[in-house]
């Protein structure tokens, strides 16, 4: 009797035991859980844990944005936060949303990208922050979308202070070709409108041709011959993205027309310094690529930790000429390949 009363026992504990550690575990895997379910606002981390961010360019070996890159990678650096950079290899907008939607899917802590086209991007941008992952736009903006913020160029008004330059430089007299790199993409509309509005009431400006590029030294200076074969009375050329300049410079120096040719880009490419200091081109749009990157990612973290953000931030924006190098402050304006 007493054996089976020991058995018992034994058995008693036992399931006793079991039960105590089944409850431990559900406890603890439900903390677990709760811990890292996304909650309605911000996410706070403490300062072991880094922050996931994803930096998503238009076009990823472009020097522009790798400015872009290393403004951010430096205040990701300074802040302790996981940032990856990782985009099309050309301008492609359905790979572009296709690595968005990738990098959603794999529940970063906030997604930093252009808002190229509204049509596209802003269902997609929607869509991630439907699912708590902040977005803050770059360069581009979305503004019709969910984004919590936009840190880069007022467009308009870039496209618009180009406009009044070359105004000014060719004393209200030019038949302008406007070569954009993208005729659908918002920011570059925006740059040709904000031009077309400076040079209206300009009777000695007239317009003669609009061309796209799609963002290419290439397709720049092959839309700048046709150009000039068809319209050789285009004595000024207005080119809206980073390589249209060049592009066109190129061409410009192989019709030997230096001298009566002006020319006004945007962004400040060695090459486009380089062809500064020579003369072929006469201006470009300075923009601060470096400074958009470091305060998206600043931002960013504000926002994961719940701090109010202004809606648009807009970096500065200057047209420079040759008499304005060397640039500084360099960090903005310079790209070292490693």
């Amino acid at each position: 009797m007493r054996r089976t009363w020991w058995k018992w026992g034994i058995y008693a504990g036992s399931i006793v035991a079991l039960v105590a550690s089944a409850s431990f575990t559900i406890y603890c895997a439900w903390k677990v859980y709760a811990y890292h379910q996304p909650g309605e606002g911000a996410t706070v981390k403490t300062e072991n844990n880094e922050y996931h961010f994803v930096l998503v360019p238009e076009e990823l070996d472009n020097d522009y944005w790798r400015l872009v890159e290393k403004g951010a990678k430096a205040a990701a650096k300074e802040l302790g936060v996981n940032l990856e950079y990782v985009g099309p290899r050309q301008a492609n907008i359905d790979e572009h949303i296709h690595i968005l939607e990738k990098a959603a899917a794999s529940k970063v802590d906030g997604i930093m990208t252009q808002g190229l086209t509204e049509k596209e991007f802003t269902p997609v941008i929607n869509h991630i922050v439907e699912k708590n992952i902040p977005v803050v736009t770059i360069d581009t903006d979305a503004p019709t979308s969910k984004r919590t913020a936009y840190i880069g160029t007022d467009n308009y008004y870039a496209g618009f202070i180009a406009g009044r330059a070359l105004v000014e430089d060719m004393h209200g007299k030019a038949n302008v070709a406007i070569i954009t790199g993208s005729l659908t993409a918002s920011h570059q509309q925006l740059r040709v409108q904000g031009f077309k509005n400076a040079v209206k009431q300009e009777k000695g400006i007239r317009i003669v041709a609009i061309e796209e590029s799609h963002i290419t030294r290439v397709q720049a200076a092959e839309k700048a011959y046709n150009i000039l074969k068809k319209h050789p009375e285009v004595n000024a050329f207005y080119g809206t993205s980073a390589l249209d300049a060049i592009g066109i410079a190129k061409v410009v120096e192989q019709f030997h027309r230096e001298k009566g040719t002006y020319i006004i880009g945007f962004d400040t490419l060695p090459e486009t310094i380089h062809y500064l200091q020579k003369g072929t081109i006469h201006a470009t749009v300075v923009q601060e690529p470096y400074e958009m990157g470091y305060r998206a990612v600043k931002t960013m973290v504000d926002i994961r930790k719940g701090n109010d953000v202004p809606s648009v931030t807009n970096t500065e924006t200057k047209v420079i000429r040759k008499q304005d190098l060397p640039l500084r402050p360099s960090r903005n304006y310079e790209v070292k390949h490693d």
